[in-house]
C-alpha cells in the first residue's frame, strides 16, 4: 500500500481501493443513494448548512430507497456544532401506541410480532427532520424537501438494487392492495430503467410544504411548527388513525398529537486519541464503545490487519458487548440501563478477562455482572435472514459542522395507508415479547433500534461522521472501519472497502430474534487459511460473497480542522455515493 500521510491525519494517494476517496475544501455529502447525495450537495451549494443538507438527503432516501426507508419511518440523528464543539442527538423514534398489548402477541401469535399494522409505532422521522431544522438548520422544510417532492412526483430511474428488493418481496407487497398499487404499478414488478413514480407520497410532502408556506408569514419557527402540526395534529394523523382503527391497528390520533422527537445527549468514550460519540442505549450505538473499550490499539496493530488473531479478538469483544445489549439495552426513559457501570473500568477489566486468544465463545457469553452464560436460548436453523434494513447520510459543511442520520423502515412488512404514500413505522419488529426483557413491548415505550449514526472526533485535529445500514452488522462494520482508519491508518475509502466479518452469536434485533451460536461470517476476500484457523479456535465459520450487502454499506467523511480538507468515502457494496468539492 502506497501512502503519503499528512499532518492532518488524512492519508492521500492510497491505491488499491475500488473507488477513489473524494477530497474537497468546501463541503461533502455521502449518502446511501446517489440521488440523496446530490440533493444534499445542491442544498450546500445554495448556502445551506450540514443540517439543511442532511435533512434534504434523508427525506430523499425515503423516496428513492422506499424499500428500506419510509418518510413516516424513523430517523435517529446526530449533529455536531463546530463552533461550540457540542454533539447532540435527536431521537427520531416513536413509541408503541397507547393501545399496544403485548398479551395479544403472546396469546394469539406465539410470542411473535406479525407483519402488518400491529407492529406499527408512532412515526418518528418527520418530527426528527423538523426538530433538526428548527435547532440546527437555516432553511425551510419546503426548501429542503423540494428534491424529494420532485423524485416522488416526476419519478426516478428504477435501479437494480431496488428492483431486486421489490422482486424478492413481491409476495409481501401483494398482501395489501394499497402496497401493491404503489410498488407493483399496473400489477407487475417495475423493471430496471423504468421511471418509478409515487404520486400520493409527492402530494403528502407537498401538503406539508404548503402548510409551512401558509404559516411562514409569522416567521420560520411558525412555519416549521405548522409542518409538525400538519403531520401530527392535522389531516395526516387523522387519516392514518382512521385507517388503523378501521383495519384493527393500534395507532390513534392521540398517539400522534402527544409525540415530538427529543434532543438527547450523545454517549461519548475515548478510544486512543479519538472521542467516539453514539446515540444512547435506545439504539445499539453503545455497543461500539463497549467493544472498543475491550481492545488495545497497539495490540491490535501488532496482530496484523484481518489476521486470524485480529479477527478472533475483535469478534470475541463484539460478543461480550452484544451480550450486554441483549441483557440491558432498552428505552432509558423506562428501563434502567446501567451504561456507566458497563463502561466502568472494574467491569471492563472483568470483561477483558473473558477474552481468550486460544478459544472462542461458542455461545453468547455471560453478560456483565453475571456468573455464567445466559440460559434458555435456543439456536436457530438455516442462515440469518437479511435484516429489515435502512440507509445512512452524513454531511460536513464549509464551517466544519457535521450531520449524520440513519433513516429507516421498510415498505413490505406493514400496510401502506391509502392516499398517503406512507407506511407508518414498522419498527416494532425490534421489540421483544418476553416478559421482563429490557426491550419488551409496552404502551409508550420505544423499541430498541439497530440504527445508530456515529461521530469520531480527535479534538483540535479532525471530525468524522460515519454510519451504515445492516441491522446487527451495523456496529460490527462501523467498528472495523474505525479500526482500519485509526489503528492501521488506511485511506478512508480503503478503510470502508476492506473485507469484513460479522458475528451472529447473540439474539438478532429483528423478529423472530434468530440466534446462531458461534457463527462467524467472513467476506471471501479474507484468506481461506484465515478461515481455517478461526475454525480451529471454535468459530462456526461461514463464507460471505465478496462485496455482499450483508456486510453493510459504510459512509464516512473526515474533516481536517486546520486545512479544511474533507475526505469522503462511500461503500460500493450498495448504491452509496459521495459528492463534494
Amino acid at each position: 500500500m502506497n501512502t503519503r500521510p499528512v499532518e492532518s491525519g488524512l492519508t492521500l494517494g492510497t491505491t488499491g481501493a475500488h473507488r477513489p476517496t473524494l477530497y474537497g475544501t468546501q463541503h461533502m455529502a455521502v449518502a446511501g443513494h446517489y440521488l440523496a447525495s446530490h440533493a444534499a450537495f445542491a442544498i450546500l451549494e445554495a448556502g445551506g448548512n450540514a443540517t439543511d443538507a442532511g435533512v434534504a438527503a434523508g427525506i430523499v432516501l425515503g423516496v428513492v430507497q422506499c424499500d428500506l426507508v419510509n418518510v413516516a419511518g424513523i430517523a435517529p440523528i446526530m449533529v455536531h456544532d463546530a463552533k461550540s464543539g457540542r454533539t447532540q442527538t435527536i431521537s427520531g423514534l416513536g413509541p408503541w401506541p397507547a393501545l399496544a398489548d403485548n398479551e395479544i402477541f403472546l396469546r394469539e401469535h406465539g410470542g411473535l410480532i406479525p407483519p402488518g399494522l400491529l407492529r406499527t409505532v408512532v412515526p418518528g422521522a418527520p418530527s426528527a427532520w423538523i426538530k433538526a431544522l428548527r435547532h440546527f438548520g437555516t432553511m425551510s422544510f419546503g426548501e429542503v424537501a423540494q428534491a424529494a417532492i420532485r423524485f416522488a412526483r416526476d419519478g426516478f430511474v428504477m435501479y437494480p438494487l431496488l428492483a431486486d428488493a421489490l422482486a424478492e418481496h413481491e409476495a409481501d407487497y401483494r398482501k395489501w392492495p394499497s402496497n401493491a398499487a404503489v410498488f407493483l404499478p399496473g400489477g407487475r414488478l417495475p423493471q430496471v430503467g423504468e421511471i418509478f413514480i409515487q404520486s400520493d407520497l409527492a402530494r403528502t410532502l407537498q401538503y406539508l410544504a404548503d402548510e409551512e408556506s401558509a404559516a411562514s408569514g409569522a416567521g420560520r419557527e411558525a412555519g416549521l411548527q405548522a409542518v409538525h402540526d400538519a403531520f401530527y395534529r392535522g389531516d395526516i394523523a387523522r387519516t392514518i388513525s382512521a385507517f388503523h382503527e378501521a383495519e384493527g391497528g393500534w395507532l390513534r390520533f392521540g398517539d400522534f398529537a402527544s409525540f415530538e422527537a427529543a434532543l438527547e445527549p450523545a454517549v461519548m468514550r475515548r478510544f486512543g486519541e479519538a472521542e467516539i460519540h453514539t446515540c444512547g442505549p435506545w439504539t445499539q450505538g453503545p455497543v461500539i464503545q463497549q467493544t472498543l473499550a475491550l481492545l488495545d490499539p497497539a495490540a491490535l496493530k501488532a496482530l496484523g490487519h484481518n489476521s486470524p488473531a485480529y479477527i478472533h479478538r475483535i469478534t470475541e469483544a463484539l460478543k461480550l458487548a452484544f451480550a450486554d445489549r441483549e441483557r440491558f439495552y432498552g428505552d432509558p426513559r423506562v428501563t434502567d440501563v446501567p451504561l456507566d457501570a458497563l463502561l466502568a473500568e472494574d467491569n471492563l477489566a472483568a470483561r477483558r478477562a473473558l477474552l481468550r486468544d486460544d478459544r472462542a465463545w461458542t455461545e453468547m457469553p455471560p453478560h456483565s455482572f453475571a456468573e455464567a452464560a445466559s440460559a434458555g436460548l435456543s439456536g436457530s436453523e438455516g442462515s440469518p435472514a437479511l435484516p429489515g434494513d435502512t440507509s445512512f447520510v452524513c454531511v460536513v459543511d464549509r464551517h466544519g459542522n457535521a450531520f449524520a442520520a440513519t433513516p429507516s423502515d421498510t415498505s413490505y412488512d406493514s400496510v401502506l395507508v391509502p392516499g398517503t404514500g406512507l407506511c407508518p413505522s414498522s419498527r416494532g419488529t425490534q421489540s421483544f415479547t418476553s416478559p421482563g426483557h429490557p426491550a419488551q413491548v409496552a404502551p409508550g415505550v420505544r423499541p430498541r433500534l439497530t440504527c445508530n449514526p456515529a461521530l469520531a472526533i480527535k479534538p483540535g485535529a479532525w471530525t468524522m461522521p460515519f454510519g451504515t445500514p445492516g441491522g446487527d452488522v451495523q456496529c460490527q462494520a462501523m467498528v472495523q472501519v474505525l479500526l482500519n482508519r485509526l489503528v492501521f491508518g488506511m485511506d478512508l475509502q480503503l478503510a470502508v472497502e476492506a473485507p469484513r466479518f460479522a458475528s451472529y452469536s447473540f439474539p438478532g434485533a429483528f423478529q423472530p430474534h434468530e440466534y446462531f451460536p458461534g457463527r462467524l461470517a467472513l467476506e471471501s476476500r479474507i484468506a481461506a487459511d484465515t478461515a481455517r484457523q478461526l475454525g480451529t479456535l471454535g468459530h462456526d465459520v461461514h463464507p460471505w460473497p465478496d462485496w455482499t450487502l450483508r456486510a453493510g454499506a459504510v459512509c464516512a467523511i473526515q474533516h481536517d480542522h486546520a486545512s479544511g480538507v474533507k475526505a469522503g468515502a462511500a461503500d460500493p457494496r450498495r448504491t452509496s455515493y459521495a459528492v463534494g468539492w
